[in-house]
């Protein structure tokens, strides 16, 4: 099975699930489905920093500061926030990710609900090679200068402010 024919749930815009689709159909008719972001650490606190393989369905080629993705159908948020970090990382025994908030990310051609999580990662990583071109760990500072100059996932930069609102003791959901 390829990544375009997993089914996922199709919600509405209250993340009430009102059917199923394979991935590649709900991203190309822009049905809203569920997705999950974890901001992973290491133990000096560096961010997991990553550049997508070029064979990624959406946001091919583009620096994330997010590990994780789509919510399999009858998956939770939390089961996918913890499959997805082990996939994407390439490494077992991660700790369970902790759950932050949830927004709604919606632009023309895309609608998800996106769950932000964090972990910290004190094993060494792998990265799947068909999910991470190239990878680092990144001070905060490291991360802020980079902002302008690579060109990011517009998910992830969205879910990146809104961590950052969130921690500042703003709001972050809608």
């Amino acid at each position: 099975m390829t990544p375009s024919d997993e089914i996922l749930d199709i919600v509405d815009e209250n993340d009430v699930v009102v059917g199923q689709a394979p991935r590649g159909e709900a991203t190309a008719r822009g049905l809203r489905h569920r997705c999950a972001f974890i901001e992973v650490r290491d133990a000096e606190g560096r961010l997991f920093v990553h550049r997508r393989t070029p064979g990624k369905l959406v946001f091919p080629s583009r620096y994330d500061m997010f590990v994780g993705g789509v919510v399999g159908a009858g998956e939770s948020y939390d089961e996918a926030a913890l499959r997805e970090a082990g996939e994407e990382l390439g490494v077992s025994g991660l700790p369970r990710p902790e759950p932050l908030f949830k927004f709604l990310y919606e632009t023309a051609e895309h609608s998800w609900w996106s769950y932000v999580y964090q972990v910290r990662c004190e094993l060494p990583v792998n990265p799947q090679v068909e999910e991470v071109d190239w990878y680092a760990f990144l001070t905060d500072d490291e991360l802020a200068r980079r902002i302008g100059d690579w060109e990011w996932v517009p998910d992830g930069m969205e879910a990146y402010h809104r961590l950052r609102a969130f921690r500042a003791g703003g709001t972050a959901a809608s």
